[in-house]
């Protein structure tokens, strides 16, 4: 907690108001707007959720494909899945492990329909090339901006260059409300539907605004409002956001200005943050020369109480992303990463430990 949660969760239950769209998440939302510059921004249970509105405003359906990276967390292909498209998996970047625009073209074929670009870290894909693409092809974009909340490309905010953006708030990222996200919608077209999506396929936010005598089952849709306890959370932790972000660069830049020794030294490479890119700070990781060495170094670490972790198993090999999707191209950058990748611990507070997570990191590369 980082000031007001606990009083405006008091607040919202004094207001006898708990369920979604009131006051606090209506707050939410105006921040995220004027942080973001999108058009509209809808609060939801979870940037799942927000991802699974967008496969729905995108028209996605069965035998449609998306193209997005293999490296990325599940949520990215299932909510395209659940309206039965096909994830087409593209390799990453050496660098930022990001998609690789440069073999986005190849995978397009008649029934591709999204792109999803998938902002590693915080760290902004080359969204320029990838708008290009898509509009040379009259494709939509929909960023995962799930890591990218404070995170810019080009002085934009990630998630408002795409048709669509989806953010996360769970409680694993820099701005949370334990569970909870937001869909940002870029297109003005988009709006009106969307808020029936979110409101289980009804036109209730018409009716709530006067603009119809009474709503009823119009579209599609289902339930992804958060309650107005989350919101309320979740506005206490905007309030501090550029506060959190700073504290977190702090301990971002002082592992990347030590470890250049390291990186130097042949042991572990860094981070790339690419110019134009604004990061966030979301998470800091290593890559170390083989799995066998990144294995040795996480049990290493461990003996001395310091919890380092691996991420993602990429999708192309995931069982289910074996039987529901297929790659375009090798994905040889992204099944040798994601065996060398380690995560370490990056948190508000690791501040006054962290001189000694350092001393024991250069003892484990050894």
């Amino acid at each position: 907690m980082t000031g007001k949660e606990l009083w405006y969760i008091a607040q919202a239950h004094a207001k006898g108001h708990l369920a979604g769209d009131g006051e606090f998440t209506q707050s939410c939302s105006r921040w995220l707007e004027a942080r973001t510059g999108s058009h509209k921004a809808l609060l939801t249970h979870s940037c799942t959720g927000a991802l699974e509105m967008a496969a729905m405003l995108a028209g996605v359906g069965p035998g449609d494909e998306v193209i997005m990276p293999s490296y990325t967390f599940v949520s990215t292909a299932n909510a395209f899945v659940l309206r039965g498209a096909v994830p087409v998996f593209v390799d990453i970047r050496p660098d930022t492990l990001n998609i690789d625009e440069s073999k986005i073209e190849a995978a397009i074929t008649p029934r591709t329909k999204v792109i999803v670009p998938v902002h590693y870290a915080g760290v902004g894909c080359e969204m320029n090339t990838i708008m290009e693409i898509a509009q040379r092809h009259h494709l939509l974009v929909i960023e995962d901006a799930a890591q990218g909340v404070m995170a810019s490309y080009q002085g934009r905010a990630l998630g408002s260059i795409g048709h669509m953006g989806a953010l996360s708030f769970h409680e694993t990222k820099n701005i949370i409300s334990g569970e909870g996200g937001a869909l940002l919608i870029n297109d003005p077209q988009m709006i009106e539907r969307a808020e029936i999506i979110r409101e289980k396929g009804t036109n209730r936010s018409q009716f709530f605004r006067g603009q119809v005598d009474k709503y009823t089952w119009t579209d599609m849709g289902s339930s992804y409002l958060p309650s107005e306890l989350i919101s309320a959370f979740l506005l206490a932790q905007t309030e501090e956001a550029d506060a959190i972000t700073q504290r977190r660069l702090m301990i971002w830049n002082t592992y990347h200005r030590f470890l250049q020794q390291a990186e130097q030294a042949g042991l572990a490479r860094r981070p790339v943050v690419p110019h134009g890119c604004g990061h966030n700070a979301h998470m800091y990781y290593l890559l170390l020369p083989s799995l066998e060495r990144r294995t040795a170094f996480i049990a290493r670490l461990r003996t001395e109480g310091i919890n380092t972790v691996f991420h993602y198993v990429p999708l192309h090999s995931a069982p289910y992303g074996l039987r529901t999707g297929r790659t375009s191209g090798d994905m040889l950058v992204t099944s040798d990463l994601s065996d060398r990748l380690v995560r370490l611990p990056l948190w508000l507070g690791l501040e006054e430990y962290q001189a000694m997570v350092i001393q024991q990191i250069f003892r484990a590369l050894d």
